[in-house]
């Protein structure tokens, strides 16, 4: 009896555990969608009181969560990174929407009285007929997708107001800013967190193929020598590792307007949120060369 007893009651724990890994696969499942993902951009975006928007551009229409309660200051706007754009090393992902959306985790954290989140072409979008594959692939940096991401800001800043452009681009959004920050002239300051701001550089570390259609921030990074910056890098960052920033503050020339700021333990994905409490505030000083 007693071993039958046992046994059955090893049955019934199976049966539960089966059930809880079956509700916590539902649980990722959903949370992996991107329909999941973008719920899940909706919670963070609330609690932080940033609105979804979405701005139609002439190609693309962008998703966008804004907070402008004080239209004579400032506008901090953070860009969204790369996202989902491979499911593994040689295969696109079907949706770029990223998981988990950390650009927008960082806004979340700005207590500024203006703060906009910009999404990367496809991200949180439904159905864009200009969507396809190659927009968060090999063109991710194209010419097309900046001029859209600029043309969107443009629209932000017409309607909700704004007195200057404080740039903030995680990791492959810290290219988008910094071809921003060339193209505006009511930029005050720019800010990377792991930047991607040599594109090529990039891929020639990681031997993957080059972009030819996509901008690269380095080759005209001398545009923004008289620009403040601050370009956060992680101490263990394998994806964009540190010496990108570099290359792309030497090339900018002497004097630059422009500093590096290591933090430590951080990677590409982790220890940002905690670091950004400390530096969300933390704005470039700089005498224009």
């Amino acid at each position: 009896m007693s071993n039958n007893g046992g046994q059955r009651v090893f049955k019934g724990a199976g049966v539960l555990r089966a059930a809880l890994l079956l509700a916590a696969c539902a649980l990722v499942a959903a949370c992996a969608s991107p329909a999941g993902r973008t719920a899940a951009a909706a919670r963070t975006a609330a609690a932080a009181a940033l609105a979804r928007e979405t701005v139609a551009t002439r190609l693309f229409s962008l998703a966008a969560f804004v907070r402008i309660t004080d239209p004579s200051a400032a506008v901090s706007v953070y860009i969204e990174g790369d996202g989902l754009a491979w499911a593994s090393r040689h295969r696109p992902s079907p949706n770029p929407t990223p998981t988990p959306a950390t650009g927008l985790h960082l806004a979340a954290l700005d207590p500024a009285p203006n703060v906009v989140y910009l999404a990367r072409p496809c991200q949180f979008v439904d159905r864009d007929p200009a969507c396809r594959v190659a927009y968060w692939t090999d063109l991710r940096y194209a010419r097309e997708v900046v001029e859209s991401m600029n043309e969107a800001l443009d629209r932000i800043m017409a309607q909700r107001g704004g007195r200057g452009v404080r740039l903030v681009g995680y990791s492959g959004g810290g290219a988008i800013a910094a071809l921003l920050a060339e193209r505006r002239p009511d930029v005050v300051s720019l800010r990377t967190v792991a930047g991607n701001l040599d594109v090529e550089g990039v891929n020639r570390h990681h031997r993957v193929c080059a972009m030819p259609l996509s901008l690269n921030p380095v080759d005209t990074a001398w545009r923004l020598a008289h620009v403040p910056q601050i370009h956060f890098v992680g101490e263990n960052d394998t994806v964009v590792p540190p010496f990108i920033a570099a290359r792309f503050v030497a090339a900018q020339g002497t004097p630059n307007c422009a500093r590096i700021v290591t933090v430590p333990g951080a990677t590409h994905e982790a220890g940002w949120e905690q670091a950004w409490r400390g530096h969300v505030q933390a704005l470039p000083p700089c005498t224009p060369p």
